[in-house]
């Protein structure tokens, strides 16, 4: 009898054991150096940072006084959260404290989202259209027209973003009229309804350009597109509710002599019109070069600025499509930041105003791309005021926020 009551004691623990919630608390200090306001400022944590002795499968962040919207992230692809990201407003040279608990226990809250990503296969059954989160294709099938938008789309509340699923992996660019989130409604293509409920649509024709800081290959005189390639994928890796990532891949790039792996990650956060593009190889780079920068905008008079160190931008006016009774001329600047060390030289061609860009005994790049459209009501209105706002978006993009784990 006695042993019956000991091992069921001791089930009964056992069982208690495993419904038992396991937590890691912490605090994180957020400092912002910078002489302005910091808005929306993102925060990313590495879960390897903080080691735990259990599957990570929620977070709640709070700064005493109320809760802070976040998100955990698998970038990898093994199930297992990789970061925590969330975004926060700090005044000028102020710091901030947060607390945050990790669980086991999936996620008991949710939060309003203020970005959305989505990738749309075809279905030839009644033209509808099926989400998906990922899609590899050999390097010589034309997969452009069998996704819908032709890549995957994501957007914040100020602007809209796709990638082009062919050779070109342009980056598009979505302008809206106010604020608010629309592709998971309008897909890139707003109807006569949409349009007349003040939906935004597709500002510019990028043709053969980078478009909005897409990067090329480099030949000496003008961009190139990544061809040829022995296979190509491009996935949703998430969509909020902070932070939409997407992400491009291409195996057995032939390129300058080598063969490349290579992989572009495109970020987008809540409260930004900038997208950060990091650039990855699966082995160290050599003598190879590429370039990236912002289209030149050929369908009226086209204006530009460059810094000289890294930062270029373009302003002008173009027909997006050759249907211009549905929609209107647009107007919009385009700006690309690359950070010094990987600048190599300020080129140009036919189509685009660019830097090269090289990272040799590295595997890492990264560089920034933003576009404003005349037609929002929250933007900058005239190149006067774009060329500005770029400066300043540089300035800050120089001076993040400290992040610092409290154990």
């Amino acid at each position: 009898m006695k042993k019956k009551i000991f091992f069921l004691l001791l089930s009964t623990l056992y069982g208690a054991s495993i419904l038992a919630q396991q937590t890691c608390t912490f605090s994180v200090e957020v400092k912002n150096e910078w002489t302005k306001e910091q808005k929306d400022a993102p925060v990313v944590i590495r879960l390897e940072d903080v080691p735990t002795n259990f599957h990570v499968r929620s977070a709640v962040i709070s700064d005493g006084q109320s809760e802070i919207p976040s998100q955990l992230d698998d970038l990898d692809g093994d199930l297992k959260a990789d970061e925590l990201a969330f975004v926060l407003d700090l005044p000028a040279q102020s710091t901030r404290k947060v607390d945050v608990v990790l669980s086991d226990r999936k996620p008991e809250r949710t939060y309003a989202s203020r970005v959305f990503a989505t990738l749309l296969a075809r279905d030839t059954k009644g033209g509808h259209h099926v989400p998906i989160q990922s899609v590899t294709v050999s390097g010589t099938v034309d997969f452009y027209n069998m996704v819908y938008g032709h890549g995957p789309m994501l957007e914040s509340e100020l602007v809209g973003y796709r990638v082009y699923f062919d050779k070109k992996q342009t980056v598009d660019p979505y302008g809206k009229f106010n604020k608010g989130l629309e592709l998971k409604e309008s897909r890139f293509y707003p109807n006569k309804e949409q349009l007349a409920h003040g939906f935004g649509d597709d500002v510019l024709m990028v043709g053969n350009s980078c478009g909005v800081g897409a990067l090329k290959g480099w030949d000496g005189y003008k961009a190139t597109h990544i061809e040829p390639v022995m296979s190509r994928t491009e996935s949703v890796l998430a969509c909020g509710p902070v932070r939409a990532i997407a992400e491009v891949k291409v195996k057995g790039w032939e390129y300058q002599g080598n063969v490349l792996n290579m992989t572009h990650r495109y970020t987008l956060y809540a409260g930004h019109r900038d997208l950060m593009v990091e650039t990855f190889f699966d082995e160290l780079l050599d003598k190879e070069v590429f370039a990236t920068g912002v289209q030149n905008i050929m369908g009226g008079e086209t204006l530009s600025y460059s810094d000289h160190h890294g930062l270029t931008g373009s302003w002008g006016r173009y027909w997006p499509v050759t249907d211009t009774v549905r929609y209107a001329k647009e107007t919009i600047g385009l700006a690309t930041y690359i950070p010094q060390e990987y600048v190599r030289e300020e080129v140009k061609d036919r189509d685009n105003f660019l830097y090269t860009v090289a990272a040799p005994g590295k595997k890492y790049f990264c560089h920034y791309a933003m576009f404003t459209s005349r037609k929002e009501t929250f933007g900058y209105p005239t190149a006067k005021a774009w060329f500005g706002y770029m400066q300043v978006w540089k300035d800050g993009l120089e001076h993040p926020v400290k992040v610092r784990i409290l154990r």
